[in-house]
Formats: structure tokens, sequence, C-alpha cells
């Protein structure tokens, strides 16, 4: 048996295979069930006492906070650029393969559907590998980094991003969550800075605390409700107005209808200028620049890389 001293100076006893000596009940006999009940485990080991009890929701926040909070800062994690979109999304060998074993009509279809969409991968990869190259992020200055691609961790959009990232040497940073599916964390985030979350809401904050800039591909439920999670916040004032960029120009304005919410008086004409519908990775650089991308970090942070002047179309 060795004693260890911690922080506090107390010693706390263990064995050479790093179990408590108070799991060995043969050392203490007459004591065996008072030292067996969970009631004597130390609550901070008590793992079933931590994620069973309603009183402790507020402890489990904490943690969730803490915890990411902590290692983003010791990665010197200041700013990001967050990236949303669909996690259904493929990778376009992954959708021609797909297709080549597709049976059936309404299967083949599906699959169709799926290369059709596998653009939006290509273009969020070439995304996080632009932003990640002219942003900063593979820059340290003073110990930080800013402009860091973070995404929701999953597959689709956010292995997109994360792998254009990596593609360029940048870390990518992955705030997943427990879900019934599509939960897996994409290879592509960089293994220190993948997270996972049971609450949305601490989630949801951690993306958008350190966010100078949100682009958004085509999604589903999650991708809306981040995206208007961010819009009300800017909206409102609750976040500083940072520049939220949408990427495919044919599916947004097929399936939301913004200029109907302003008619209707649901939003101000100033609210659609919240932000830019585009179509291509240039268009979108060139909008976050325009709408001051380092706007937020520091004022002798290095400013990002402008964009490229654009090649005009011969009339």
């Amino acid at each position: 048996m060795a004693a260890r001293q911690n922080r506090s100076g107390r010693h706390r006893t263990t064995s050479g295979h790093g179990a408590a000596a108070a799991a060995d009940l043969s050392a203490f006999p007459g004591s065996e069930r008072q030292l067996a009940s969970p009631s004597y485990r130390l609550p901070a080991t008590d793992v079933e006492f931590l994620i069973t009890r309603d009183e402790l929701r507020a402890v489990r926040f904490a943690l969730e906070y803490e915890k990411a909070e902590l290692l983003l800062r010791d990665a010197g994690i200041r700013s990001t650029v967050v990236v949303f979109g669909s996690a259904r999304i493929l990778p376009r060998e992954r959708a021609e393969t797909l297709l080549r074993n597709a049976h059936g009509t309404e299967e083949r279809q599906r699959a169709r559907r799926r290369l059709h969409q596998s653009i939006y991968y290509e273009t969020a990869r070439e995304f996080g590998r632009i932003v990640s190259e002219r942003g900063g992020a593979l820059d340290i200055h003073d110990g930080f980094r800013d402009n860091v691609i973070a995404t929701g961790g999953g597959p689709g959009i956010m292995e997109a991003a994360c792998r254009g990232a990596m593609d360029v040497g940048a870390p990518a940073i992955g705030f997943n969550i427990e879900l019934p599916m599509e939960q897996r964390p994409n290879p592509y985030a960089t293994p220190s800075l993948s997270f996972q979350f049971h609450y949305f809401g601490m989630r949801k904050m951690h993306l958008a605390m350190r966010a100078n800039a949100l682009a958004v591909f085509p999604g589903g439920f999650g991708t809306m409700d981040e995206l208007f999670e961010i819009l009300t916040l800017i909206q409102t004032g609750k976040s500083p107005p940072i520049p939220v960029v949408l990427l495919g120009r044919s599916y947004w304005r097929r399936v939301i209808n913004f200029h109907a919410l302003c008619e209707a008086d649901m939003i101000t004409q100033d609210d659609l200028s919240l932000f830019e519908i585009v179509d291509d990775v240039e268009a979108a650089w060139e909008f976050l620049w325009r709408r001051g991308l380092t706007a937020h970090t520091p004022p002798n942070h290095e400013k990002a890389s402008r964009p490229k002047p654009r090649a005009r179309k011969r009339k």
C-alpha cells in the first residue's frame, strides 16, 4: 500500500492497482456492510448518485460547462467560426456507392437525392479549409488561436467542415451530444477538442459564446433550431452582431420565406440584414470579411486574410 498526498494536504491510501483501500472489505472486519453501502462512497466518485438525482441537475450543468470551458482555455481557443448543417449529407464517393447499391424506385430516388446534396459536403469542406487558412486558426498569437472551426461534432456537414480544417493542419472543435441517432463523433475533429454533452442548452452555449461568425448549410430541425437561436440572440442584443451566412441559395429560398415573415410584420426589414444567403465559399468569405470577422477579438490581433478579388464575368 502507498500513501499519496493530495492538494488539500490530506493523505489518501491507494493500492498498487489504483483501487481505493476502502474497497477491500476484508481489511475492515465488522464494517463490511457500511463500506459496501452506496451512502459511504465519496460524492465526487459516486457516478450513480451524480447522474440519477434530479436535485443534482445544476451540478451536472456546471460540470458540462466547466469541462469544455477549461479544456478549450487550456488549448488557447479564444474564438471560433461555427458551422451548422445536416448530419445526413454524404461525401460524394459515399453517395455514389449508395446509388450503385440502391434497389427499387424509392431507394434509388433517395440515393439520387443524397448524391445531389453531396455538393454541400464538398462546399463545407472547402469552407473549413479556407476559413482555417485565412481566418487565423493556423496561427498562435500570445498563446491564443482565433476563428477555429467549431461544429456539432457529428457526421455530414459537421464532418466536412472539420475535414477541411484538418486538410490544412488546423484544429477543429466538435461539440457532440447524446442522441438516439447520428451521434457518433466524426473522425476529423481534433480529439482533444471533441466533447460530448447531455444538455442541449449547455451545448448551445458553448457553440455561441466564442463565435466570431456563423455559417449554416442545408439541414433539418436541429440546423433550424441553431440558426434561429443565434439570429434571436443577435436580434435581441444578447449576442454581439456576428456575421451569419447561409450557403445554398436554392435550398434556403425554397424552405424558408424570410420575406414573408417581414411582410407579415413578424420581423423587420433590418432583421433581414442580419444574414446573407450565398452559393459559394468565396462569396461567403467575402461577406464574413465585409462584416468584420475579427471585430470581436482583441484589437492587437492580426487581421484575417483579405478575400481574394473575384474575377468579373464578361458580358
